[in-house]
Formats: structure tokens, C-alpha cells, sequence
């Protein structure tokens, strides 16, 4: 039996492939490549192109691969182009989700494990933030991670399927090797724009606003190394196997880091001088998010391996130090 990884080819789907393959797993990949690296995916992976929203594609491997549950990565997922093409993430967010639970029922493959996001919740009621408190997003991603939510509980309900979506902040950090790491096109996240400065290849970067109400002024995050994530969403796959009750799971550092303390983190991980400049808040920043994630603990025995920032810091340097061009330097040699 097989697990399957939509989106195998992204930044966190790729690590994803790689430890299941090291623990063992077989591994089906599915990717479009529309925001993937082809040169991401482990070669001991089994490899299809295509996207999920293609019912005769999908039909196609789960006739022909002994699926046995889904790992689902493939999500459009940037908060600012959600808001302005908001009907375009429904279609491949709900609606390829819509499609893959019609074929897992066809197929009778009932695990799900999901990537949800914090953007469910909107601004928080309180920090740290539980899988109870309430849920109001301030965007078309963070609504479309909550529909595709319900639409698993109530596939749970009538059909069986049996899922935990996972709710995670911000991700970062690569494979200790630094062979696979994060490449996105445009870049969106803090820490790889931190470090493209680093490296030179940004002139400076630019601080949202200082007038938050936090120590320092700026915005604080909870920041979690990828395989530590990696790590919780093949836990929640057995804690599933073994009857474990559907649901959702926060998954956080229970730690929050500025964009300041980040900044001067990785001047002393890189050992250069990353020069920001202040600039305006952006709308819809809440001044904290930090995520509790007891529950994950409690439940599936999840317990972060690294959780200091100069580690996650580290992983990612090393990746983007000897990738500067990323995976495209790659597919040039």
C-alpha cells in the first residue's frame, strides 16, 4: 500500500516525501508543477503530473496505486492574492478538494491528512490561540481552508473519512543537508527574503510597521522548522490508523519571534550585514499570533525538535547558500 502526497513537489510537500520514503513509505506524488519543483520530488517517489481538479486524472492513480491515505499539500495559499482573485483559490482549493474526497469514497480510501493554516481564526480572541477559539478569516485562503475543513468533517460524518487538519503558522528551515529547501516565485515568506538580503540578491528588506504593541514594536510570529512539521503530520496519519478521533490539530512553537529578533537572528547565524528599513503596517496584520499546541502534544505524542530560531535559521541559510538560484541552478547544471 501506498501513501499519496498532492503537492509533493512544493516546499512542504517535498519534505514531506522524503520522510515518508526514509521511514519507508511508499510514495505516489501528484503536482501540477504550478508552483512546484519537479527536482524537489525524492526519486524513489512515483511521480505524476497533473492537477487534483482533473477527475479522470485522479481516477486514473487511485485505480491504478494501492492508495492507502492522502497527504494534502496542494493548496494555493498566499493571503494577498486570495483577496484579489478570491473566486480562483475557491475553484482550486474547495473544488479540488470536492473532487478528491469523491474519489477517495470511490476508491473506499478514508485517511486525510490535511494542511490547514491559522488563517481560519482571522484575528485572534486571545494568544496563545486553541483549536477552540473562534474562527472569522480575513481572507478568501483562510475561508477556503475552513470550508475545506467542514467539507472533511462532513464527509466524516456520512462517509467515514477520516481526517485531521492541521493548523500551522509560520513554516520554515530546510533538510539538515541542505539538498531540499524553499523556492518560491515571487517570495512571500520573512526568513527566505531575510536571507536572499543576505545573500544579495535583495537590497534591504522592509520592516511592516514598529508601532505594534509588542516589546519591540514589531510584529510577532511562532515559527516552526518544516520537518518538525513533517514529523506531525505522520503522526497524526497514525494516530488516525489507530483510531484515533478526526479533527483539528494547531501546530506551533508555542513561541513567538519578532521581526526584529529575526532579523538579528540570522545577522548572527549568517554573519552579515542584512540592512531594513521601517515601513508602513500592512492592512489586516494582527500584532501577535502565537499558536498553543498542546493538543498535537497530548494526542499524537508531537514534541518540536527545533525550537530554537538560530537552528530554523540555520537549516535555511545552509539550503539557501548553496542554492542562491534555488532549484532553477539546478535544472541550468
Amino acid at each position: 500500500m501506498a501513501v499519496l502526497v498532492l503537492g509533493g513537489a512544493g516546499y512542504i510537500g517535498s519534505h514531506a516525501v522524503d520522510q515518508l520514503i526514509s521511514r519507508g513509505y511508499d510514495v505516489v506524488v501528484v503536482d501540477n508543477l504550478g508552483t512546484g519543483h519537479r527536482q524537489s520530488v525524492h526519486r524513489d517517489a512515483k511521480f505524476y503530473e497533473g492537477d487534483i481538479r482533473d477527475q479522470g486524472f485522479l481516477t486514473h492513480i487511485f485505480t491504478n496505486e494501492s492508495i492507502e491515505g492522502v497527504f494534502h499539500f496542494c493548496a494555493y495559499s498566499l493571503v494577498g492574492e486570495s483577496v484579489q482573485k478570491p473566486l480562483a483559490y475557491f475553484n482550486n482549493n474547495v473544488q479540488g478538494l470536492q473532487v478528491l474526497l469523491e474519489v477517495m469514497y470511490e476508491h473506499q480510501v478514508e485517511y486525510i491528512i490535511f494542511s490547514s493554516t491559522a488563517a481560519v481564526y482571522g484575528e485572534p480572541d486571545s494568544v496563545p490561540i486553541t483549536e477552540e477559539d473562534s474562527k472569522t478569516p480575513t481572507s478568501p485562503y483562510g475561508e477556503s481552508k475552513l470550508m475545506m475543513e467542514k467539507m472533511m468533517h462532513w464527509s466524516h460524518e456520512a462517509y467515514g473519512v477520516k481526517y485531521a487538519a492541521l493548523r500551522y503558522f509560520n513554516v520554515a528551515g530546510a533538510k539538515e543537508d541542505g539538498t531540499i529547501g524553499e523556492d518560491h516565485r515571487p517570495e512571500t515568506h520573512l526568513i527566505p527574503i531575510v536571507l536572499q538580503t543576505a545573500l544579495g540578491q535583495r537590497d534591504q528588506i522592509t520592516v511592516f510597521g514598529d508601532d505594534y504593541d509588542t516589546e519591540d514594536g514589531s510584529c510577532i510570529r511562532d515559527y516552526l522548522h518544516v520537518e518538525d512539521l513533517i514529523e506531525a503530520h505522520i503522526l497524526a496519519y497514525e494516530y488516525l490508523q489507530n483510531d484515533g478521533e478526526p479533527g483539528a490539530f494547531n501546530l506551533g512553537s508555542s513561541q513567538g519571534y519578532s521581526v526584529f529578533e529575526i532579523l538579528e537572528a540570522a545577522r548572527n547565524v549568517t554573519q552579515k550585514e542584512i540592512k531594513a528599513i521601517v515601513g508602513e503596517r500592512r492592512a489586516g496584520d494582527p500584532s501577535k499570533l502565537v499558536a498553543s499546541s498542546d493538543k498535537a502534544r497530548q494526542l499524537l505524542g508531537w514534541q518540536p525538535k527545533h525550537d530554537n530560531i538560530n537552528d530554523i535559521i540555520g537549516s535555511a541559510w545552509q539550503w539557501h547558500y548553496q542554492h542562491p538560484n534555488g532549484y532553477q541552478e539546478d535544472m541550468e547544471g
